[in-house]
């Protein structure tokens, strides 16, 4: 659940499979955003909505058990614009979120018992976070490019509560650190009567605290590319509409992603 709490180019479409099957183990995505809410005031929201479905298996007494196991999550923030210059500021973030684990028994196993078996086959894990994040946004933009660079550390702290299964009450500690930037500049071309713009952006997302090593990697890095259509012209609510293309690397995982994104 950890991995899905903010805004991440990194996890926000993961899929983890096994090297000889092909088969995943672990398919994760993650929808969110954020926006200061007008350039005359420096309040700042963001809000993601996170999916993911783990399929482990156990050895008990009664056999193997092959489990799916589906988590849901609900992050939001509320944030403050400290400007530090002209095109940079510093925004701490206060998040809360919420998150559901679900388990069901989809192969054998049906003569083990126990506190972990009943989880197993019909459990569930409600948990709580609350937490924060703090932020360096540049942004800086031209007639002729524009340049995106955020880095932000968040920190939110999990906690199981309420009617979950006694098997699996705890709690984690969600710790990352994150660099994003983007180049955007003009093709030459046109459309929608604004220049038709190529994009070019880079991320790094190193895990921390619980999050640390429990995928197989410390860290993960995204390479994209794409293009961009400027729809400001016509007064639309959405001004931009981007089509990337990115590779994400890390120990022992790569993968490609194919991404839609809109600016408001």
């Amino acid at each position: 659940m950890g991995y899905m709490l903010t805004p991440d180019i990194t996890t926000g479409s993961l899929g983890i499979a096994n090297a000889a099957t092909g088969n995943p183990d672990l398919r994760l995505n993650a929808l969110g955003g954020g926006f200061t809410v007008k350039k005359e005031s420096p309040l700042y929201l963001e809000g993601t909505l996170g999916y993911a479905r783990y399929d482990p298996t156990f050895t008990a007494a009664g056999g193997q058990v092959a489990t799916q196991w589906v988590a849901s999550s609900a992050t939001g923030g509320v944030g403050w614009d400290f400007p530090l210059a002209k095109e940079l500021v510093l925004r701490p973030i206060f998040n809360v979120s919420y998150g559901r684990v679900e388990s069901r028994v989809s192969a054998s196993g049906q003569g083990a018992s126990g506190e972990e078996i009943d989880f197993l086959r019909d459990g569930h894990l409600d948990a709580y976070g609350l937490g924060g994040s703090l932020v360096l946004d540049y942004e800086r933009t031209r007639r002729e490019n524009a340049i995106d660079l955020e880095l932000r550390y968040t920190n939110i702290y999990l906690q199981s509560f309420g009617n979950s299964s006694t098997a699996v009450k705890g709690s984690a500690d969600a710790q990352s650190v994150s660099l994003w930037t983007r180049w955007r500049a003009p093709t030459g071309m046109t459309t929608h009567g604004r220049p038709l713009r190529y994009v070019l952006e880079y991320a790094h997302t190193a895990f921390l605290g619980d999050l640390k090593g429990v995928l197989g990697f410390n860290d993960l890095n995204s390479f994209g590319t794409g293009l961009e259509i400027d729809s400001s012209a016509y007064g639309t609510l959405v001004t931009r509409a981007r089509l990337m293309a990115r590779y994400r690397v890390g120990a022992s995982v790569s993968g490609w992603q194919l991404g839609f994104a809109v600016d408001f």
